[in-house]
């Protein structure tokens, strides 16, 4: 861990405590459209997905068109939602400004789409202004594959061992150790622990407010 310069986070799940809003706004879509009814859990376990991707395993039999009206329909309930955008968890921001404090530089790796995170970081200034570089899964490809990570790296010069990934899903854990990058999985977001060290996490946190403590815990470990 001495060797991390580069800590990468997801979004939904992860930083901000958003997986009933988004359960919520596709449900309303779905509803809207007359679609077959799928339960919160199936919509729920796909969060980290890119979007597409997401209607493409919930609804794999529809037409690209049903698709495209179920996907603008999400995005009308989602910003439409009174609650606005998801808070970020508890300590999260003090989180991340210690380690920035620490030198580390900061990215974000989500499967929001561009205009949803640039949104998302709009409102949450404190943390846009401690981010050095962001991928999201409508300008690269959609996780688990980890192209994202490896542009994030190339624009760094980094390589994958010196860097971190931190998310909430087995797709984060998957992408990262698919180019030999270390991840960490919070038990905060969308899936089971159990799902999360089957994919390959280094170790299991409750929130990312437990990251600055275990990594200086684990330099000290590794000297």
């Amino acid at each position: 861990m001495d060797r991390i310069r580069l800590v990468i986070f997801d979004w939904d799940g992860t930083l901000a405590d958003s997986a009933a809003q988004i359960v919520g706004a596709m449900q309303r879509a779905i509803a809207a459209l007359d679609l077959p009814p799928r339960p919160d859990e199936s919509i729920r376990e796909l969060i980290g997905l890119s979007l597409v991707d997401a209607l493409r395993r919930l609804y794999p039999d529809a037409d690209v068109g049903y698709l495209r009206q179920l996907l603008d329909r999400y995005r009308a309930h989602w910003l439409a939602d009174g609650s606005g955008e998801a808070p970020l968890f508890a300590q999260g921001l003090e989180a991340l400004r210690t380690l920035h404090g620490e030198g580390l530089r900061l990215a974000i790796a989500t499967g929001k789409s561009r205009r949803g995170l640039d949104r998302s970081l709009a409102h949450h200034v404190d943390v846009r202004e401690l981010i050095v570089n962001s991928r999201t899964a409508d300008e690269t490809a959609s996780k688990p594959d980890p192209l994202m990570l490896r542009e994030l790296l190339a624009d760094e010069g980094l390589q994958p061992e010196q860097a971190l990934m931190v998310g909430d899903t087995e797709y984060d854990v998957a992408m990262a150790g698919a180019i030999g990058m270390p991840a960490i999985g919070v038990t905060c977001g969308v899936h089971a622990p159990q799902r999360l060290l089957g994919a390959g996490a280094h170790a299991l946190l409750e929130r990312v407010a437990d990251l600055p403590v275990w990594l200086a815990q684990a330099r000290a470990a590794s000297r």
